[in-house]
């Protein structure tokens, strides 16, 4: 079916989506360009492809087509590709023996980029408070290539008693600091841990950062005073990997 006006309510409830709280409500997002919407329908996530009128590219999925106009609208790009796609909100739970902790990361690049680097150094878990910038953020989207798709993620809502519990699950507990840290190239490493990142601004909070059991810094020139989040968790991840 062709979509031609701004006017009709399915197009208004997909424009809808852009918002975080009809994200939730819906437990629906959107994705935009041919490379996410492959991941997403890869990864069982693709719940529709929405296609500019005359675009070339099919998949088993139910499909609507649209106008320029409404898929101008629609997409929260300058300039839509033509090809969109509605998703699932993934599910997921606990799993596994590595687990990066997120405390009320802001940016969405730097969400992204930790995202794409728990794929690369195979975490298999990431756990976001819940002050953290919207999983399903548009510019957050986008800056993971697709990588959101294949990592197990959650959100919880009291953070300390969840780290409490993988204390008791026997999860060492690393975090981030600067003072009284030891070094990352001599931290003893864990096969099960959990690593706390801290906020972009003010690190970890202090109730996480006294559950840890170990605290951890990176070496580097003291000329640089901090890395941005997203590198410093790259940058610990892989040597965690080792």
């Amino acid at each position: 079916m062709l979509y031609s006006s701004i006017s009709n309510n399915k197009i208004k409830d997909l424009k809808k989506l852009n918002s975080k709280k009809y994200r939730d409500l819906n437990d629906l997002f959107l994705v935009d360009g041919e490379h996410l919407v492959l991941e997403a329908f890869n990864s069982g996530y693709l719940d529709e492809l929405i296609l500019l009128e005359g675009t070339n590219f099919s998949l088993d999925i139910k499909t609507s087509y649209v106008t320029t106009d409404v898929m101008k609208y629609i997409s929260c790009l300058d300039n839509p590709n033509g090809i969109m796609g509605v998703c699932r909100k993934k599910k997921s739970v606990l799993s596994g023996d590595k687990v990066v902790i997120l405390d009320d990361i802001q940016d969405p690049g730097n969400l992204g980029t930790i995202i794409r680097s728990c794929v690369a150094f195979n975490v298999d878990t990431l756990v976001l408070t819940n002050g953290c910038v919207d999983l399903y953020n548009p510019k957050v989207i986008r800056s993971t290539q697709g990588m959101l798709f294949k990592l197990n993620i959650i959100i919880v809502d009291d953070i300390c008693e969840f780290v409490s519990d993988l204390k008791c699950k026997k999860y060492k507990i690393y975090s981030t600091r600067v003072n009284g840290g030891n070094s990352l190239k001599t931290i003893e490493k864990s096969s099960r841990f959990a690593i706390i990142m801290g906020n972009e601004g003010n690190g970890v909070r202090d109730s996480l950062m006294d559950l840890a059991d170990s605290y951890l810094y990176i070496d580097m020139n003291p000329s640089c005073e901090s890395l941005n989040v997203g590198c410093a968790t790259s940058i610990i991840l892989y040597e965690l990997d080792k």
